[in-house]
C-alpha cells in the first residue's frame, strides 16, 4: 500500500545530490520545512528529461517564493543523478535524491516494475507536498501519463 495523505514520510538513508554527493536521511530532509517531492522513473529518460525535471527547474523560483523546497527522486545511482543535474542545469538548491536501491521508493509504496522496458524496479511518476514530514497532498500519475505531477499542477494544487 502506498503512502497516504496525513501520514509521515518514511525515514530512509539515501544519497543527496546538490553541491556534491552526500548521505542523508529522508526524515531529516523533510523535517521542519515545506517540500514538494517529485519522482521520475529514470534520469535521462525522454519525459523525465524533456518535461518533468525542466518544469521544476523553470518554476523553481515560484516554489521558493512560497518557502517551498523542491526535491527530485529517482531510482538511479548518485553519479547518474549528478550528471543529469549538470546536463539539466538544475539550481544548486533543487536537490536530487538518488534512491539507488529503491529503499525510499519501496517504503513509500510507489515502486514501478519497469522490467518489461529493461529498467528494473523504478519509482512511479508522482509528486507530493509535505509539511514537516507529513504528506498534505499526493498526486500519482496513471501509467504512461504526465499531468498531475508537473510543476504547474503542483503549484496550482498548493494554491488551491
Amino acid at each position: 500500500m502506498s503512502i497516504q495523505i496525513g501520514q509521515t514520510l518514511p525515514d530512509v538513508e539515501v544519497r543527496l545530490v546538490g553541491d556534491g554527493i552526500r548521505e542523508a536521511r529522508t526524515g531529516e530532509l523533510f523535517a521542519r520545512r515545506k517540500v514538494v517531492l517529485f519522482a521520475v522513473p529514470g534520469a535521462f529518460t525522454p519525459t523525465c528529461s524533456n518535461r518533468h525535471l525542466p518544469g521544476y527547474v523553470a518554476h523553481h523560483h515560484d516554489f521558493r517564493e512560497r518557502d517551498i523546497d523542491v526535491l527530485c527522486l529517482s531510482v538511479n545511482d548518485a553519479y547518474v543523478m549528478q550528471a543529469w543535474a549538470a546536463a539539466q542545469q538544475v539550481p544548486h538548491d533543487l536537490l536530487l535524491i538518488a534512491d539507488g536501491n529503491a529503499a525510499f521508493t519501496r517504503a513509500l509504496g510507489l515502486e514501478l516494475d519497469g522490467s518489461g522496458y529493461g529498467m528494473g524496479l523504478r519509482a512511479r511518476r508522482f509528486a507530493l507536498y509535505a509539511e514537516d514530514g507529513i504528506v498534505r497532498q499526493l498526486h500519482v500519475e496513471a501509467p504512461g501519463e504526465f499531468r498531475v505531477s508537473s510543476a504547474e499542477a503542483m503549484l496550482a494544487a498548493i494554491q488551491a
